[in-house]
């Protein structure tokens, strides 16, 4: 079947039991990344789409022209702090070989905008959620099956829906990973040997902004192709089978099912009290004369 008709036929698994801010659900673009230098960036292309246990993440300093060794993309495990009110990831694989956002992030949230603060006040992110309302899938990618050989073996990834908005990830081979694991940095990796520019890229996080065609990616032939490409099945024993590529070879990808509502309104405004809706009201002809909704 089809994605679309994986969308049709999947059975209802709610969101119930969420362990962060219902805020955080959905597609974010980052707007800006202001630093304690003074300075900030508006131009990175940088997308984190938010699944219910897990999230995807992908950067890029140019839309196409980003060089193989500076991408940057991942999957991660989404863990929250109530106490600390802070977010972090634990990234098993991603497509650069160390972790370059250790901190946690310190949130607030106005309107559709997430404000991420370094707890170091290294810098601060400005994220604007895009997701209105449809349909809400996320699948963690855990495994895949070569069908020359029938063996399975480990990937990391998934793939997300968020309304009109969609991202899918997945990791590198697990013997390409090792190696990697011997290099500091991709530009070593590269120089010496150890990996090549096909191997790099072939970490894939590709996201697909306004409809189901990859508009940004880590892989240059992913461009203006279909996310979620590929034949669907539903097992008996709950997980979603697709068809895919790893590593240049035919494979059945295996997905457990993190959360799908058929229909979701995901969250673009916070509360104000009674006196600050007031004072909005008082003050419109000034304040909404040229105010617009950003995503």
């Amino acid at each position: 079947m089809t994605l679309a008709d994986l969308l049709d036929r999947l059975p209802r698994k709610e969101i119930e039991g969420l362990a962060f801010p219902r805020n955080l659900l959905g597609t974010f673009r980052r707007k800006s990344i202001s630093f304690c230098t003074g300075v900030t960036d508006e131009t990175t292309i940088v997308y984190w789409l938010q699944s219910k246990s897990f999230s995807l993440d992908l950067r890029l300093s140019e839309v196409a022209g980003t060089p193989v060794t500076e991408r940057q993309g991942w999957v991660g495990d989404t863990l929250w702090d109530d106490r600390t009110r802070q977010l972090s990831w634990e990234i098993a694989k991603s497509y650069q070989p160390r972790n370059q956002w250790p901190e946690p992030a310190k949130l607030s949230f106005i309107g559709n905008c997430v404000l991420e603060f370094a707890p170091s006040g290294a810098y601060v992110e400005d994220w604007r959620q895009k997701s209105c309302a449809g349909p809400f899938l996320g699948l963690r990618l855990v495994s895949a099956i070569s069908e020359a050989t029938g063996q399975e073996f480990q990937l990391d990834g998934g793939l997300v829906i968020a309304g009109e908005h969609a991202a899918f990830a997945q990791s590198r081979l697990p013997r390409v990973d090792a190696a990697l694991q011997r290099a500091a940095s991709l530009e070593e990796a590269l120089s010496d040997g150890i990996a090549t520019e096909a191997e790099i890229e072939s970490y894939e996080v590709s996201v697909a902004i306004g409809g189901r065609t990859i508009t940004y990616s880590t892989r240059s032939d992913r461009y203006g192709k279909a996310i979620g490409a590929g034949d669907f099945s539903i097992r008996s024993d709950g997980l979603v089978a697709q068809e895919g590529i790893v590593g240049g070879d035919p494979c059945v990808l295996l997905y457990e099912v993190d959360v799908f509502e058929p229909e979701f309104a995901f969250d673009t405004q916070t509360p104000s009290t009674v006196e600050g809706a007031d004072w909005m009201e008082q003050e419109k002809r000034h304040l909404a004369r040229h105010a617009v909704l950003v995503s």
